[in-house]
């Protein structure tokens, strides 16, 4: 089932409060869907309250945590705090979720680097906890991380089915997140703990359609009513792609066509990233796709153009 296209700001490394306000404002403003927030542990907002103030600030913008680590906070809090904020947002909460992959943040935290299939295990037991406190009834879970008994999830959020989004780059991640996210993001493999030359192999077109198959097996008859995103590292309007796409690629590992072909890349007049998108959808089945803050005014005309097709 093809999707409308909708488009995201990442607000992530913004620490002053009124340019992060005037961001949120100004995305509403250019026709963009959502406003995103990372979680990491340096110099950022923390998620769950600035979107609070995004929220307050805005009417319609949709608010998406891009992803909360689970590691970093009890599932049982993660749904008090998600349920609060789609209240106070008048039902506007998209609610990523992730099994935390930078490890500075955890070098740094003193937190344990767990193997990655150990990160997937535990936020898959997350999503089932958070998933059952959003519900109508207690909950009881005991499993191989978490013990939850006889919860009672309060506040329950404003909307009747709150969307979760997991993404991922590799088979596990994935496989988790088709089989129960609403929304599925495809990023690079980020096993390495960095984004770095090692990411490349897997944010190439061949690794992405590899991505698609996991997430069709996975999702089965569910596939159709999952929502497939996007996030663009690199965005650019500019008549001469083939020499940013030089630039740009090998901080991924890419060929300046493996960056212009790849589902993270958006490089060229407004005319062909418009075309590009459009055969993301139509290769892939992307249609939500995400910006880094400093590229909305140049990206805006895409969104004009697309946003809601």
């Amino acid at each position: 089932m093809t999707k409308p296209f909708r488009f995201s700001v990442t607000a992530g490394g913004i620490t002053n409060v009124t340019e992060f306000l005037e961001l949120a404002r100004k995305t509403e403003d250019l026709g963009y869907s959502t406003l995103t927030i990372p979680d990491h542990l340096d110099g950022q907002f923390a998620p769950i309250p600035a979107l609070t103030a995004a929220a307050m600030t805005t009417t319609s913008l949709r608010l998406l945590t891009l992803v909360l680590a689970n590691d970093y906070r009890h599932p049982v809090m993660t749904a008090k705090e998600a349920a609060t904020l789609d209240l106070i947002s008048d039902g506007r909460l998209e609610l990523g979720l992730g099994a935390g992959w930078m490890k500075s943040d955890y070098d740094e935290a003193g937190l344990d680097y767990d193997k990655p299939s150990v990160r997937i295990r535990r936020l898959g037991e997350a999503v089932a906890i958070i998933r059952g406190l959003f519900g109508p009834d207690p909950v009881d879970f005991d499993g191989e991380f978490y013990n939850v008994s006889n919860m009672n999830g309060l506040p329950k959020p404003q909307q009747s089915t709150m969307p979760i989004m997991l993404a991922g780059g590799k088979e596990k991640i994935l496989t988790l997140a088709a089989a129960h996210a609403d929304i599925v993001g495809l990023n690079p493999g980020l096993t390495a703990g960095v984004i770095d030359e090692r990411a490349g192999a897997t944010a190439t077109p061949n690794a992405t359609d590899q991505k698609l198959e996991w997430i069709r097996a996975s999702a089965g008859d569910r596939f159709d009513h999952i929502e497939l995103q996007t996030r663009v590292h690199m965005a650019a309007i500019d008549d001469n792609r083939e020499a940013l796409a030089a630039g740009f690629g090998p901080a991924l590992g890419l060929s300046a066509k493996e960056a212009l072909d790849s589902p993270h890349a958006l490089i060229g007049t407004v005319d062909q990233c418009v075309e590009q998108v459009q055969q993301w959808r139509e290769r892939w089945g992307i249609s939500y796709i995400g910006f880094s803050y400093d590229a909305i005014d140049q990206m805006a005309p895409v969104v004009s153009a697309l946003a809601g097709t």
